[in-house]
């Protein structure tokens, strides 16, 4: 299988070494980030640097003229990747053989979120997410479809991975989390992601819903799991604390919202790019799911992507209903975490890859080989050069 390395412009810009490295690790291509959320990462050969900080979610290039005059628009990176820093990670990447794709983040930004709080998710209880944007904001919307072309076509990609191009909620890693002390389950994940901004208090009225009144049933089911109620059971916990036909009603304005954005948003990177280019979302096929795998309908999103980056970290069963769907040149890549630190596995990298051709994967994504160790790179090496 065709395998893909995950990558950040300062693993590269700045290291001569890093481009000879990645391609003697035996991967065809390289998924390189133009747009990326905040982050601290580390970077263990750099010859200049061991922390990078990303202090907010930026573009890793210097942002077009389209942008000109409008409120909501792309923030360009400070010191961290200065200037055309995936441009120039591209053009050597490139020259080591690489195949470059563009990895591009996209609704999971909390500077926009600190900025323009009006643009974030709001909860029941009326607390706002400043990192997660809420998707059915017919300015976020337009704005999440520009930066997916704008950042997807770079000069000399051949394809992109969109991440985040759905709903994102409460579970998130944010600066300093303090938010484990009650397990909420995939129940309560749901019940405290639904937002209530006045977007979507419309589109729950488009629904037949009350939305005062559907926020009174969020907050009244959560209840029992703020004093330890056991854990849940997913979406028939959902339908039983809110009713059946209500949590349904709630499920499809939020499937829908997803649905038409990913679909706008693949349908303006195609009117950028170049014949032959490649688009896949990074998704879940559980369609009610929050985060940086979108929950997305699996027949769906592949009636209009050309595939999609499964999590299979934790096992490769997610695959299989996208397997369903999947046309012969559909690419189904499976993404395993190769950072031991991490909790990655790369010594059972050979045997993880055997699960997921069997569950359906036709290529592999590994993350990342910027934060793994030498022994973790090591390894990896070793099991890709015996396939």
């Amino acid at each position: 299988m065709k395998a893909s390395a995950f990558v950040y412009p300062w693993d590269v810009c700045g290291d001569p070494g890093a481009p000879a490295r990645i391609a003697a690790l035996g991967v065809e291509q390289v998924t390189l980030a133009a747009a990326y959320h905040s982050t601290r990462a580390l970077t263990p050969r750099h010859p200049r640097h061991r922390i990078v900080t990303a202090e907010y979610a930026a573009v890793l290039y210097p942002p077009g003229d389209r942008w000109a005059g409008r409120g909501l628009r792309p923030y360009p990176a400070g010191r961290w990747a200065p200037g055309d820093a995936h441009g120039e990670a591209a053009q050597a990447l490139a020259a080591a053989g690489l195949e470059v794709h563009t990895w591009v983040v996209l609704a999971h930004n909390s500077r926009m979120g600190a900025e323009h709080p009006d643009t974030s998710v709001v909860n029941a209880y009326g607390d706002r997410y400043p990192w997660a944007p809420c998707i059915a904001q017919p300015a976020t919307r337009a704005y999440l479809a520009d930066l997916a072309a704008e950042a997807a076509v770079r000069p000399g990609a051949q394809g992109t991975e969109l991440e985040s191009l759905g709903w994102y909620g409460l579970q998130h890693l944010h600066a300093h989390d303090k938010i484990s002390g009650v397990g909420l389950g995939e129940a309560g994940q749901y019940l405290m992601s639904l937002c209530f901004c006045p977007s979507c208090r419309a589109g729950y009225g488009e629904q037949g819903l009350d939305p005062d009144g559907l926020a009174a049933s969020v907050r009244a089911a959560l209840e029992p799991l703020w004093r330890g109620a056991a854990a849940d059971e997913g979406w028939p916990t959902v339908a039983k604390l809110l009713g059946e036909e209500t949590a349904a009603r709630t499920r499809a304005w939020r499937d829908d919202t997803a649905g038409t954005l990913q679909e706008e948003a693949v349908t303006a990177v195609r009117a950028e790019a170049p014949a032959g280019f490649q688009v896949l979302l990074h998704a879940d096929p559980v369609s009610y799911h929050c985060g940086a795998n979108a929950g997305v309908d699996p027949a769906r999103v592949l009636a209009v992507a050309d595939g999609v980056v499964v999590p299979c970290a934790s096992g490769t069963s997610l695959l299989a209903p996208f397997a369903e769907h999947a046309r012969e040149e559909t690419v189904l890549a499976a993404n395993l975490t190769v950072v031991t630190g991490m909790g990655g596995s790369p010594g059972t990298l050979a045997a993880d890859a055997a699960r997921a051709r069997a569950r359906g994967a036709t290529e592999l994504r590994l993350y990342h080989v910027g934060l793994a160790s030498d022994r973790d790179l090591a390894v990896v090496r070793g099991t890709l050069s015996a396939r």
